[in-house]
Order: C-alpha cells, then structure tokens, then sequence
C-alpha cells in the first residue's frame, strides 16, 4: 500500500518541472487504476494502488503515486506517535514505477477505465494540480486516507452522480478490522501490533465503499462499478491488463512469532507460580516484570487514545489488560505488602480481565488471538497473588 522511496529517487520525482496545466489529452489517452500485489514488509503487506495516464500521442506515460513516504523526514517518528503521518502524491514516469514492481517480483494489473476525453481531461488537472509541490502533501492515514481510498475518493470527486460504485457484488457490513485480518497472518507480529493499537472504531461494521482503504477491494469496486454514459449505464472498467505476472507472495510464519513467544511466557508463569505454591513464597522478580510491562504497554496505549491524533486509537479496551496503573505497582510489589490492600487490587485485575472477555463475545471489540496466553498469564498469577500472596 504504501511504497518507501529513498532520498534521491524522491527527488526525482520532483524534478519534472514542464508544466502540464495547458496539454490536452488525446482521444487516445488512457486513464487506469493500477493495483500492485502485496510484498514482504509489513507496509506492503496491503498491497498498492495509484493512477497511471498514458497518452501514445503525445509520448505521456506518468504515475501518480499517493503512498510516498520518507522514513528520513524531520521528527517522523514524534509526527507518527503523534498521528501526524504526511504522506505525498508523487508524480513520475511510469517505467519506474513498474520496474520497481518487476524488481520486487510483485504483480500488478490495471484497470483502464471507461472515461471520455473531457473527463480524462478533468481528472489529468486534477492529478496535476495535486502533484504541485505545494498540493503533494496530505494528512496520512491507514484505514481512512491512503493510497487506495484517495482513488476512489477521486473517481467519485470528478465523476460525480455519473458513477456508481455500489455493488451487490461486493459483501457488505464487514469492519475494517476483519478485513484487515485477511490481509495480514493472524499469527505475525505485524498483526498482533495493529490489533493491539486499534480501538473499536475497527470493529463497527462498514459499507462497501469504505473498505477501499484496501487496494484489493478498490480493485473489486471498480471492476463493478457502472458509469452513465448517453442515458446508458455502462461498465467503468474497459479492459483489464495483466503488467506483470507474479505468484502473490506469501507470509511465512517464523519460529518467533507471537502464539508460541506468548505461550511460552504462560507456561514459565505457571511453572514459576506451581513452585511459589509448593515453597509458600512470591518471586517478586517476576511480579515486577508482569506488572511493569502491562503498565509500559498501557501507558503507551492510554497516550495513543487520549494525547495522540490518531483516529484509530480511542476506546481501545486493550487498556483493561494492559493496565496503566501497573506501572506503579511493580515497584510495590518487589517489596513486603499489606495482603488486604492487595487482594483489592488484584479484585480490579481480575475484573478488567473478565470484561475484556466479555467485550471479546460480544464482538464490541475483537483483541488479538495471540493474547490468548497474556490473558491466562495474567489470569494464573493474578489469582495466585490474590490467595497467596504474603508480606515477604
């Protein structure tokens, strides 16, 4: 979905200064959607998508590519954790765009569209003005605004009431968050890390229109949309080409991943706690480190929802076992506590772990099945300190 390109390809990109506001497309110019499959790393995972015009007359063959981004940008890393991600609409010739493709062994296919010449015109300025260094940038955003839904955003922005999109062909009243899970392996860290950071704004359902935020169903929608053409509904896409011919790549799951890296960790709780039991003794160690993590994790979770500008990152009740407050009770309990003020605590624990399981049935929010194991952790040593915990 969204393609890196490295400092000097970036400006390149803007090197192009003839100015195209005052050309006119010929009658043979075409306008396509072209759709690249996913590739290796996790912002690829999505797959992309951007719009190619290509005119035999007049020697144009340009991309406009929205998924441009530059790890190098000043304060990138504060602008992400801030939810300011700014992406740009780079515009360059078309040879490299499919190289790099070619290169990565990625397919891609277009979908040139049914378009007459005064909207083939239309959407050339549009793009054009938008690529003007001045117009490049945009506000990024992964479920909402990206290089897939700004196509579609386009497509409906010139072509108005004479497209239609809607299609009984496409299943409607999924959540972005369902979609996304067949996009990326359940059991990757890419996977457990976007689950992890989402709220329930992933979990409502959606109409179809609005999972264009994946490339695959914006090729799905445009090959089902219609357009009005002469007081006749017609097919929006015209031909279908094949660029390049690439098996998809596919996800391996590593050793490491995180069902067995969880569950690991339960199963070294349980024999740590069995001992614990058999020895009537606590290792504080231990104690330190669950509820250290969980309140790192909830104090990063808590700052997306309530300090962040990220749109996906309010009501996420991941918080609930990932438990901010833990933060400051790790360095309580390395030390001798009182077990009334304790066990009150643990009540609260236990709690916010049962309506996490309650909200998870009730689909109000869906958590990452690799939480499985944290859950029970949590769960198993909670229960044993809330019993057994003594003030040693």
């Amino acid at each position: 979905m969204i393609k890196k390109l490295y400092i000097f390809i970036l400006l390149s990109l803007f090197s192009i200064t003839h100015n195209n506001a005052q050309v006119n497309l010929s009658v043979y110019s075409e306008i396509s959607i072209v759709t690249a499959g996913p590739g290796e790393a996790l912002y690829e995972k999505f797959g992309h998508a951007a719009i190619r015009i290509k005119d035999p007359v007049l020697n144009l063959d340009l991309i406009y590519n929205y998924g441009v981004f530059d790890f190098n940008q000043p304060n990138f890393l504060l602008n992400f954790a801030d939810g300011k991600m700014y992406y740009v609409l780079a515009r360059y010739d078309f040879k490299y765009f499919i190289s790099s493709y070619r290169k990565d062994k990625r397919w891609l296919k277009q979908q040139v569209l049914n378009l007459n010449k005064t909207e083939k015109q239309q959407l050339f300025l549009y793009l054009e003005n938008n690529a003007l260094i001045e117009n490049a940038t945009y506000p990024y955003d992964p479920f909402f605004n990206n290089c897939a839904s700004k196509l579609k955003d386009i497509t409906t922005a010139i072509l108005k009431e004479n497209v239609v999109l809607n299609s009984k062909n496409i299943k409607d009243k999924s959540t972005l968050r369902e979609l996304m899970n067949q996009e990326i392996t359940w059991n990757t860290w890419g996977n457990f890390g976007i689950n992890l950071i989402t709220g329930r704004i992933l979990d409502q359902e959606r109409n179809q229109l609005e999972y264009t935020y994946l490339p695959d169903y914006l090729f799905k929608t445009i090959k089902n949309g219609k357009i009005k053409r002469d007081h006749k509904i017609i097919n929006l896409v015209k031909r279908e080409d094949v660029l390049l011919d690439f098996d998809e790549i596919s996800t391996n799951i590593s050793l490491f991943n995180p069902l067995a890296f969880f569950t690991l960790l339960a199963l070294i709780v349980v024999l740590i706690t069995v001992k614990d039991i058999k020895n009537q003794k606590r290792t504080k160690w231990l104690d330190f480190i669950i509820f250290f993590l969980t309140g790192i994790v909830g104090l990063i979770l808590t700052y997306f929802w309530f300090f962040s500008s990220h749109k996906t990152a309010p009501d996420n009740y991941n918080v609930l076992w990932a438990f901010l407050p833990n933060l400051i009770v790790a360095f309580i309990v390395t030390k001798a506590i009182a077990k009334k003020w304790l066990q009150k605590y643990l009540i609260i624990l236990l709690v916010c772990l049962t309506i996490v399981l309650i909200l998870w049935i009730c689909e109000l929010q869906i958590f990452p099945i690799t939480a499985i194991p944290i859950l029970l952790l949590l769960g198993i040593r909670y229960l044993f300190l809330f019993k057994y915990a003594v003030t040693v």
